[in-house]
């Protein structure tokens, strides 16, 4: 691996520039030592960029273009991607914290977005309205101009290439503010923006803080449109900022999911649901199986086959976890880390049994044994708050009314899934399970074709799919006499 440069700069209408902000250190939450620094933007960076995004929108130069074309671009923004795994793949690993194998997996999983939607680019089509003889009506989309996207740190590259290949597959430009705690490797979609042939200013990518760039980015008038993931908090505040313009926006802002397994469930089969539904990427993920729905006749068994896994990863330094297989690396930081141990100690205030892990541990870096809590009830706030950690709360049930019950019972809707060998009590219960998508004996089933999003307080819009085409583009209908 080469050594990583000690500074990164944003990227602004095709110059990489410092921030008025100063700069951040970003941390490998590996070791707690220093990984680089990086410059901080501030209002005054967001407005440059805005409006260099909102110069080449209005030229048209990527509306000129014939979708096909404009796809073609985008697909080669993932190629060069993947012909750089080796290269970005250990800085994701070092500024976040995950084995090196699943760095290398986000890295691919960015890529196919860009794949993806190029392919989707041509497909963007509007229709003919008959209104009698007299008329000839129809309708064609057209992109809203500059798409504002404020990335989480959990998954810097993926949440990246999800919103910024759809974006650009139909001819919107973007300003894309990165976290700061994981803000390096977004630079190289800069890179690819360039070597496929972008213009200046379509693509600008800057770090700064939520409060001061993130703020600016969301309230400015020349953004259009705004795609946000990450806590109901903070997307509350964006969807204000932006009401104040009157801008739509695409919100992901969490879950508290939850897995109803019942009676008939292959418990042998759910262990590698549990590794990677709730251990993979330490659980820093939004859709993660952080609840498990158990019927009170196999709860036993699942809780000693969870603390099997659980006990059977490898916990360390994610660069030094190259090789797919049963390791974990540091959570982004020791303030999550911290926050999560404080939770499940007040979930054993509560009455839960802590079945394993649960504390830090005594080594650098921030990391957190990977966990389980048995005896788990609805009411506790460990089955009601996102942990965002290593931490299974396993909860019981005797019948599917209170199974769906339990599940439908967080102000959360983001997944859920059900594990069972008969087909009818599985349909039965995605049709009443509140979330926007259901997994059927195989969490994470789906991919980048299927759509992906909340109900309730999980958010609104669509990411993944060709719904998520329809985030970026506003329908305008034209109505002919025809004498």
């Amino acid at each position: 691996m080469n050594e990583i440069k000690s500074y990164w700069q944003n990227y602004i209408d095709g110059a990489w520039v410092d921030g008025g902000a100063g700069r951040v250190e970003v941390i490998n939450p590996g070791t707690g030592a220093v990984l680089a620094e990086q410059a901080l933007a501030d209002a005054g960076d967001v407005d440059r960029a805005v409006t260099a995004a909102e110069r080449v929108h209005l030229s048209g130069v990527l509306t000129a273009l014939r979708p096909v074309e404009r796809g073609r671009m985008v697909q080669a923004m993932g190629r060069y991607l993947l012909d750089r795994v080796e290269e970005i793949a250990p800085i994701l690993s070092l500024e976040q914290g995950k084995p090196l194998w699943e760095a290398r997996i986000e890295v691919e999983g960015a890529a196919r977005y860009f794949e993806y939607y190029g392919n989707q680019a041509e497909t963007v089509e509007g229709r003919s309205i008959p209104l009698g003889a007299n008329y000839f009506d129809f309708t064609h989309y057209e992109p809203f101009g500059v798409s504002a996207q404020i990335i989480p740190w959990n998954y810097p590259l993926e949440m990246t290439a999800r919103s910024l290949s759809a974006a650009l597959a139909t001819g919107n430009t973007a300003v894309i503010k990165t976290p700061e705690l994981t803000p390096l490797s977004n630079a190289y979609f800069a890179h690819a923006a360039e070597a496929v042939g972008l213009p200046k200013g379509a693509v600008n990518i800057l770090c700064g803080w939520g409060h001061e760039a993130g703020a600016a980015l969301s309230s400015h008038p020349g953004v259009r449109q705004i795609v946000f993931t990450g806590s109901v908090r903070t997307g509350i505040a964006i969807a204000t900022a932006a009401a104040q313009n009157v801008v739509p926006c695409v919100l992901e802002l969490g879950g508290k999911s939850g897995a109803i397994v019942y009676e008939d469930a292959d418990l042998e089969a759910f262990e590698n649901d549990i590794r990677w539904g709730i251990y993979f990427n330490a659980g820093q993920v939004c859709s993660a199986m952080s609840r498990v729905i158990v019927h009170e006749s196999r709860r036993d068994e699942l809780v000693e086959r969870a603390v099997a896994v659980a006990r059977s990863l490898s916990v360390g330094p994610g660069i030094e976890r190259g090789e797919m297989g049963p390791t974990m690396g540091a959570m982004v930081s020791e303030a999550q880390r911290d926050r999560a141990a404080d939770m499940v100690a007040a979930a054993e205030g509560q009455g839960a049994t802590l079945a394993a892990g649960g504390r830090k541990m005594n080594i650098p870096g921030a990391f957190l044994e990977p966990t389980v809590l048995s005896g788990v009830t609805p009411e506790m706030s460990i089955a009601q708050e996102e942990v965002f950690g290593p931490v299974l709360s396993v909860l019981s049930f005797r019948d599917e009314a209170e199974a769906i019950a339990i599940a439908n019972g967080t102000p959360y809707g983001l997944v859920g899934g059900v594990f069972t060998r008969d087909l009818d009590r599985a349909t039965r219960a995605a049709q009443k399970i509140r979330a926007g998508q259901v997994f059927v004996n195989e969490w994470f089933a789906g991919g980048v074709e299927t759509p992906f999003g909340g109900y309730g307080k999980s958010g609104y819009g669509r990411e993944k799919g060709r719904e998520a085409l329809w985030n970026y583009v506003q329908t305008k209908n034209v109505a002919i006499r025809v004498r």
